[in-house]
């Protein structure tokens, strides 16, 4: 016979290895649902070429909004791949907004957008206000991708996959693209 001690382990590593397993359960279903879709903030975006749009508005296009900043190595990088999306499907719908991080200076960030010749909206967001609005963005690159519905359907943080971005933009520009 054991004695009431060792009894009492064993059933706590029967109890904690069906925690662990449990757990470990829920997490790996989890990676296999749909991300979760939320309604895009209801923000105006005033470009540093005096242009205003009320994110709203754009509900039917596909828009993709980027937080950037003019001393992010990876923001800087994906600037020919924005340009890339925008010249190959800003006429099927597409509309990019690259927003300045509050820290960039005012002048490089304009500076930035002649050198790299960016036909994109390029908005400042001096107080934060766009940042906190899409959920308290604070890391440079950091891309949302919004549905014609108006839902972010996809947001990274880092350089994202432009093959796979392209993807995801064609598939809400195409006819049965409501998802």
């Amino acid at each position: 016979m054991m004695p009431p001690k060792m009894k009492s382990n064993k059933k706590n590593k029967r109890l904690l290895l069906l925690i662990i397993v449990t757990l470990c359960t829920s997490i790996g279903l989890y990676a296999y649902l749909p991300a979760p879709r939320f309604r895009a903030p209801d923000v105006t975006l005033k470009t540093i070429t005096n242009n205003t749009v009320q994110l709203k508005q754009l509900q039917g296009k596909v828009v993709l909004v980027t937080f950037w900043a003019t001393d992010c190595p990876s923001c800087l990088k994906e600037i020919p791949h924005l340009k890339s999306l925008y010249q190959n499907y800003h006429q099927q719908g597409l509309e990019i907004f690259a927003i300045a991080s509050y820290y960039d200076p005012p002048n490089h960030v304009v500076d930035a957008s002649k050198t790299y010749q960016i036909p994109y909206g390029i908005v400042l967001d001096l107080r934060m206000k766009l940042a906190s609005a899409f959920g308290d963005v604070r890391l440079t690159p950091t891309t949302f991708l919004i549905s014609p519905a108006g839902e972010i359907v996809y947001q990274i943080t880092g350089s994202f996959d432009f093959e796979a971005m392209q993807a995801r933009i064609e598939s809400y520009l195409s006819p049965q693209g409501t998802h």
